[in-house]
């Protein structure tokens, strides 16, 4: 499965709320309806990223930096630039992790669609908003006008997370914010700015090369 750090972005404008729109004018399941629409439209996608995880016994936050590049069906690249190095990679068959301070590549299959209600996978392609999650509005703390929250329970026991939210611009339905709750209360969050859609990305930015000297394991063990 994609790592609990793997969640989310950004889709295309296809069915827009008229500015007046509020989170009591429509219901949460066709927002997430709406949402689903605009999401098929959506070839590839680009944005920067800001990932802050508050969890463990004494809280600690931790925040880290990069960027995304996704391309349908099944096709990503995060990269992570700050604080630490860190890279991973769908080519839409098999998931690459990489961590250079570890020297380590785990390499594992990309479930198939129907297994894959993972926040990262489902938005490249590989899942549907109706059909994996029950969805109900959320309430997010000092959140603005212009924003509405859509909370998403997998109908499918999760073992990376219990919950998303989407923090969605409420005119256009742009997916601004992504919030995962674990078992454990640990919260991950994803503000994405930058965004780009539809760029045409080609395949080749989705291949990742194993470094030389680095340790391989796979689902079939280490290598």
């Amino acid at each position: 499965m994609v790592p609990s750090m793997l969640s989310a972005i950004v889709l295309a404008l296809v069915l827009p709320f008229q500015a007046a729109t509020t989170a009591a004018d429509v219901s949460a399941e066709d927002l997430a309806r709406r949402l689903q629409a605009k999401y098929e439209q959506v070839r590839d996608f680009t944005a920067d990223f800001e990932h802050a995880y508050t969890g463990g016994v004494l809280r600690r936050k931790a925040v880290e930096r990069g960027r995304v590049q996704v391309k349908k069906p099944g096709k990503m690249r995060w990269v992570y630039t700050s604080p630490e190095k860190k890279e991973f990679v769908s080519d839409g068959v098999k998931l690459y992790s990489y961590i250079p301070e570890d020297q380590q590549v785990i390499v594992s299959h990309v479930p198939p669609a129907d297994e894959a209600s993972s926040p990262a996978l489902f938005l490249a392609g590989k899942g549907d908003v109706l059909r994996d999650f029950t969805a109900s509005f959320a309430e997010v703390p000092n959140l603005p006008a212009s924003q509405v929250a859509l909370k998403l329970v997998p109908k499918r026991e999760q073992a990376e997370y219990d919950s998303l939210v989407l923090v969605l611009d409420r005119q256009s339905l742009r997916i601004e914010r992504l919030i995962t709750t674990d078992a454990q209360g640990g919260t991950s969050s994803f503000t994405f700015t930058n965004i780009r859609e539809n760029v045409g990305l080609p395949d080749k930015t989705f291949t990742f090369t194993i470094p030389r000297g680095v340790d391989v394991i796979t689902d079939a063990g280490k290598k």
